[in-house]
């Protein structure tokens, strides 16, 4: 018979393969980018933002700070390799933009001391198990949900234009379902409050991206300047 614990590492398990798919899923930008030869006018942000995420993650998910909770770390393990890789395309790629390659750089040296101090004070300034968990888990959090709250930023402009062309629909599904088994897998067996927070409120930004969209697929758009094409990339998952 399967008990709590073994439900939960399955669900554990489908998490991670949704999430692998989450960070996979810029893939197709970065190909455009190695064959044009260019960063056009694509942002490295997103990503850079997405390696501080998955570092966060990583350390939260080690038994120093929560127990049982390895298959968080191996999934956002797997992300800082996906976002290294990105990144590096950029610094290749991105040619005679101006400090392109200083800013990224120092984004990143900044984004490693920050996370080399919150691993520090976990460590060392603090005794008590729970408050390490509360410590590194918000900073997770806050993380975490403005990675579910991205793609909202454009609702206002499906609103407006009656268009959801620039609503990414997919990643907005494939985001819901990944909310919704990491929120499971809060609650299975072992009660994992930063997860479930997070991703319980992911589940319900995701919810609402999806609502927006089913009403405004098919109506009629309204005439709006469009030389800007609107993209928007998910910073990663926990």
């Amino acid at each position: 018979m399967v008990d709590a614990k073994q439900v939960r590492f399955i669900v554990g398990v489908i998490g991670n393969v949704i999430s692998f798919c989450l960070f996979f899923s810029p893939a197709p930008t970065f190909w455009r980018i190695i064959k044009n030869k260019s960063v056009e006018e694509f942002q490295p942000w997103p990503y850079v933002a997405t390696m501080m995420n998955c570092m966060l993650w990583v350390f939260y998910g080690l038994p120093v700070v929560h127990k049982d909770s390895i298959l968080v770390t191996t999934i956002n393990g797997v992300g800082m390799v996906f976002e290294a890789f990105y990144i590096s395309i950029f610094l290749v790629y991105c040619g005679g933009k101006k400090n392109f390659r200083r800013n990224i750089g120092l984004y990143l040296v900044a984004e490693v001391i920050a996370v080399a101090a919150i691993v520090l004070i976990t460590l060392f300034a603090i005794q008590n198990e729970f408050a390490k968990q509360t410590f590194v888990g918000v900073i997770c959090d806050v993380f975490n949900i403005a990675m579910y709250g991205a793609p909202s930023l454009v609702i206002k402009k499906v609103i407006r234009t009656r268009s959801v062309e620039y609503m990414p629909f997919l990643l907005s599904f494939v985001s819901f379902v990944n909310a919704g088994i990491w929120t499971a897998y809060s609650l299975i067996y072992k009660l994992d409050l930063y997860v479930l927070i997070s991703n319980g409120l992911g589940t319900a930004l995701c919810a609402s991206q999806l609502i927006v969209y089913g009403l405004y697929r098919n109506a009629t758009p309204r005439d709006e300047d469009k030389s800007k094409p609107s993209e928007i990339e998910i910073p990663g998952t926990a």
